[in-house]
């Protein structure tokens, strides 16, 4: 199935610096939501208690703030639905230590009287676990960046490297920034759907530069934006199917997958469309910006080919026992 057949060349690059302006007014905004609003740390990171209560009718949150003022170990909870009028999740920055301390029983102590309700859900995270878990997650990123750009540049040239990692950060500022415009909790299954965004905008990168590696290679074409317009023409019928095929099914998760599973479909629905975006109109223009030189690539292929081929004459002359 082919939606955009191989018949016309597209002007991508024509569209490149309107392109580049959009991405930098949509980072620059993130930046700025992350520096002023910052990331709303969950209980993975920043520690504290989780409880999740489901009633049989809806929940009367009135009532239960009300009950829990009387708890001093609810000080400063907060009381929020969780996918439904019926189910809510009680959210306290502290974590008892104390492991004869059954927090679910004394949630169940200090709700009676608000109606029928079971505790369907209890997640305690201390502070310092939290503060670990944070820490290794922005390792993994950086670690998952920092290997992204040797593997790039060992298969293809640092410039290539360098531009494919621009995407990337470009996809993960935006998608924070939509995190934090939104006010989504930060915790293990959004830090998760990041690591995810980062192999599905490289996947797409690799195969644009992939198709922009052969037209420099083989193509007629000296000029690299002639060349970077025709690779992306090329690959836009399975970056389209791919594409559109994965949002849908992150779609559904967003949709109907339920509260647990809200932040991280949320994450990866942002990240699908604006990875998309960034594989063509942020790793290719920065490509392009870099000044990428055609006719020297072609020379340097062409003396890498000559020493090969001296390198296989003296072989063939050292086999042969001709010196």
């Amino acid at each position: 199935m082919e939606f955009f057949k191989y018949t016309k060349t597209f002007k991508f690059m024509g569209k490149s610096k309107f392109a580049m302006l959009v991405s930098l007014v949509l980072v620059l905004g993130s930046l700025a939501l992350l520096a002023t609003k910052g990331l709303n740390y969950g209980v993975d990171f920043a520690g504290g208690t989780v409880v999740q209560v489901k009633y049989n009718t809806a929940a009367p949150i009135d009532d239960m703030r009300e009950k829990l003022k009387h708890d001093e170990i609810f000080d400063g909870s907060s009381i929020s639905e969780f996918g439904s009028p019926e189910e809510v999740v009680i959210r306290m920055k502290t974590s008892t230590g104390n492991v004869t301390v059954d927090i679910g029983d004394i949630t169940r102590e200090a709700l009676k009287g608000t109606g029928e309700f079971e505790i369907r859900r209890v997640d305690i995270v201390g502070p310092k676990v939290g503060s670990e878990l944070k820490e290794k997650g922005i390792m993994s990123l950086i670690l998952a960046v920092i290997g992204i750009l040797i593997y790039v540049a060992f298969r293809f040239e640092w410039r290539f490297a360098v531009a494919s990692i621009v995407a990337l950060v470009h996809d993960v500022s935006i998608a924070l920034g939509a995190i934090t415009l939104v006010g989504l909790d930060v915790n293990l299954d959004v830090l998760a759907a990041l690591l995810t965004i980062l192999g599905y905008s490289l996947n797409d990168t690799i195969i644009v530069f992939d198709r922009i590696r052969e037209g420099v290679t083989n193509g007629k074409n000296s000029e690299l934006s002639d060349i970077i317009d025709e690779s992306v023409t090329r690959t836009l019928a399975r970056t389209t199917l791919t594409s559109l095929t994965t949002f849908f099914v992150v779609f559904t998760l967003f949709m109907f997958g339920g509260e647990i599973i809200h932040a991280f479909a949320f994450t990866l629905l942002v990240g699908v469309v604006v990875g998309t975006y960034s594989s063509i109109f942020v790793a290719s223009p920065i490509l392009l910006a870099f000044g990428f030189d055609v006719k020297n690539y072609h020379i340097k292929l062409a003396q890498k080919a000559k020493r090969e081929a001296e390198k296989q004459r003296m072989r063939d002359q050292f086999e042969s026992g001709v010196m």
